[in-house]
């Protein structure tokens, strides 16, 4: 059984020899434990830490490419090395490395095909009570769009089983926190999540500058990904809202035609067939982006066997 703990870094000389520091080198059920770091254009020395920690795989981008595609090669590279299982967790020691034992534990025991590392964020003493609440409303949020329960849904302290890795695109440059969680819930895989501790502050995030930004990029990520799965129950809800409003506005028209009280309210007439259409072309959207959610999905299906053919199995390398 082969683990491999992947770090995406965007300029952490500082911080990664203290991340490297804290995984552990050795777990019951654990035959190899690599390291991957996947350097995300870096203009410091990452490279050269990482090298002189003796890190066990570099994977290195020229340019920055952003969290979400770190993430999600590191993932395929993972793969091609013959990982059992991927761990991943950021460069800046947030989480505690010693959990990753108990992290991938419900995985080893074929309970889960993902395990999410549970911050408690209330309990993180740098955390603002406006920060800790959107954590919260947000993961909740999260939770209703991909039919999960993860109390953390921000975590990039995370556990994937082999099968689940083949499974798992990005599309979002921003991040794959989110994208993941409801793309594993809508493919019905098995995520379970954990508490683990976390270290000590060291650095302000980069992943957003402000939180105005990140919840609006985080919206347009849930929105997008929802969409990808779900088009036609997104599409309805927008074109039946409009097409009821148009047929209330219409109603109304009716109720003054049938008293001989036209006059005046022609306006709500044109405004209610214009409602009507555009409700009813919302709908017909929706039911073309169905038929072209069903064709992706048969599309990932062909790609996960193209990645079972060109990863060879484990028991044939």
């Amino acid at each position: 059984m082969k683990l491999i703990i992947q770090i995406p870094c965007l300029n952490e000389e500082a911080t990664l020899p203290i991340t490297l520091k804290d995984l552990p080198d050795k777990i019951e059920g654990i035959d190899c434990i690599e390291t991957l770091v996947i350097d995300d254009g870096s203009t410091d020395k990452t490279v050269e830490v990482a090298e002189r920690h003796n890190v066990n795989h570099i994977l290195k981008f020229t340019n920055n490419k952003g969290l979400a595609k770190a993430f999600i090669y590191g993932m395929n590279h993972a793969l091609k090395l013959g990982a059992d299982i991927i761990v991943n967790t950021d460069a800046d020691n947030q989480y505690f490395g010693g959990d990753i034992a108990k992290l991938i534990q419900p995985i080893l025991e074929k309970r889960a095909d993902i395990v999410i590392g549970n911050r408690q964020v209330e309990t993180i003493r740098h955390f603002s009570p406006i920060k800790i609440f959107l954590q919260k409303f947000g993961s909740w949020v999260v939770g209703q769009l991909s039919g999960t329960t993860i109390p953390d849904a921000t975590s990039g302290f995370r556990a994937y089983s082999r099968e689940a890795a083949l499974q798992m695109n990005v599309v979002s440059d921003f991040t794959y926190t989110i994208e993941t969680i409801i793309s594993a819930g809508k493919k019905n895989l098995a995520i379970e999540h954990i508490p683990v501790r976390t270290n000590k502050k060291l650095r302000e995030s980069r992943l957003f500058p402000s939180i105005q930004i990140y919840l609006r990029r985080s919206l347009v990520t849930m929105l997008k990904v929802y969409s990808m799965y779900r088009p036609l129950k997104l599409f309805t809800i927008a074109g039946g809202t409009t097409f009821l409003l148009g047929f209330a506005i219409g109603c109304r028209y009716l109720f003054f035609f049938l008293q001989g009280r036209t006059e005046g309210h022609i306006q709500s007439l044109i405004l209610s067939a214009i409602l009507l259409i555009v409700g009813f072309q919302i709908i017909m959207m929706g039911i073309s982006a169905e038929l072209i959610a069903v064709n992706r999905q048969l599309l990932e299906d062909i790609q996960v066997r193209i990645k079972k053919s060109e990863i060879a199995p484990k028991d044939k390398t």
